[in-house]
């Protein structure tokens, strides 16, 4: 019986470890986060692209554990430290991870609305969205809630399959991210006489270094979405290594050696194989991230040039809220096992599942932004802009002698 226990007691330690390694993994993907949009921003915006990264995952943080954690999953933290800590605190450190996911929300939206934003009214709808938009489809999908899930199991004989979030976190947050971009229109000077203006990225060795952050971090977002220590699988993390690498190649190539495709790159084949990392053969997770690749540099620069509103600086729309899609998508392909998957996915339910979270997120950002932005404006004034956020909101330039 003691050797029964002490092996229940050390289970539950090494799954909270496991978790907890993953939690601060993802954490230090919000560095990332910044130093992506640092890089990319211009100058006189850098370090409200810092301040923005650093309040949302404050303000995400207690949104999702007073509000967000209880909508998805129905649970809550305000009993004893006693309970609370029960089984090594494992649900404690889960939420901690689960969080970080949540708060990877404003994070995406935050690089799609640079430049032009005001801070508080922005401050608040990433709130909104993490306590109550975000943590619905969460639920939804994550935790099988109002039947969605069981009703596509029932239908098709496979639920949604999204192992680590290519559309519970990534194309939620990129079709969020577009709605805020559309309700507040293109920056100043982006466009003249029907024709984009290139704003050039202010410093692309820091939009290197949140690349490499990125995608560092991610092995954790991924490979730890086994939560515990038994369903952990090498196969996750090869194939976000083979993903990965087939978005960076073809970025490159279809990027034209643009420096700013190529750091994006192995991001879009990272969001694409979340869904189906723990099914997929490693072939099938390099030709995933490969079409990401293409899809990201061909979507942004389309995008870019024809929808003068959709003036989306860091390309969060096709990065997150497309190739999230497609690869959710892709675990319906490539998780066959005639395609020499694991088997046991629905590519109906994939298109199904994919649908909801494009409405729910869509639908949703345009509620948060739109209802905010008739309340109380969420975009600076034309002076503020040209000034630059810095300055216009901090009162301190990125190097504190402008």
């Amino acid at each position: 019986m003691d050797i029964t226990s002490a092996i229940h007691t050390l289970t539950e330690s090494a799954n909270t470890l496991f978790i907890l390694i993953g939690a601060i993994m993802v954490l230090a993907m919000h560095a990332g986060f910044a130093f992506l949009e640092v890089g990319t921003v211009r100058h006189k915006n850098q370090v409200n692209a810092l301040v923005k990264i650093m309040t949302d995952f404050g303000i995400s943080a207690v949104a999702y554990f007073f509000i967000g954690y209880y909508v998805a999953y129905g649970d809550h933290f305000l009993s004893g430290a006693a309970e609370l800590t029960r089984g090594n605190g494992y649900e404690l450190v889960k939420f901690f991870f689960l969080m970080t996911f949540a708060a990877a929300i404003p994070a995406i939206v935050s690089g799609g609305i640079a430049e032009r934003a005001r801070f508080y009214p922005m401050l608040i709808a990433s709130g909104l969205i993490v306590a109550l938009v975000y943590p619905f489809f969460e639920g939804l999908i994550w935790n099988g809630n109002l039947g969605f899930q069981a009703w596509l199991q029932h239908q098709f004989g496979a639920a949604f399959h999204d192992f680590a979030g290519s559309v519970v976190v990534h194309a939620v947050g990129g079709w969020i991210a577009l709605a805020a971009v559309l309700v507040l229109g293109a920056r100043k000077g982006r466009y003249r006489n029907g024709k984009v203006v290139a704003f050039a990225p202010s410093n692309i060795p820091f939009l290197a270094l949140g690349a490499w952050i990125l995608t560092v971090g991610w092995f954790g977002f991924n490979v730890m979405s086994a939560q515990t220590l038994d369903g952990i699988s090498g196969l996750v993390a090869v194939n976000s290594l083979m993903a990965m690498v087939g978005g960076i190649l073809v970025a490159m190539l279809v990027g034209r050696k643009d420096p700013g495709f190529i750091h994006n790159g192995p991001l879009a084949g990272l969001v694409a194989v979340c869904a189906g990392s723990d099914l997929m053969h490693p072939v099938g997770a390099l030709i995933t991230g490969g079409v990401a690749g293409a899809i990201f540099v061909y979507l942004f620069e389309w995008a870019q040039a024809r929808i003068e509103r959709l003036d989306d600086v860091l390309g969060v729309w096709p990065l997150h809220g497309v190739c999230g899609i497609w690869g959710a998508i892709a675990a319906g392909l490539f998780g066959q096992e005639v395609a020499g998957g694991l088997g046991g996915v629905s590519l109906a339910s994939q298109l199904i599942g994919s649908a909801a979270g494009l409405l729910v997120a869509f639908v949703g950002g345009l509620l948060v932004y739109g209802s905010i932005n008739l309340l109380s404006g969420l975009r600076l004034s034309e002076e503020e802009e040209f000034d630059g956020a810095d300055l216009s909101i901090h009162r301190i330039g990125a190097n504190a002698v402008e």
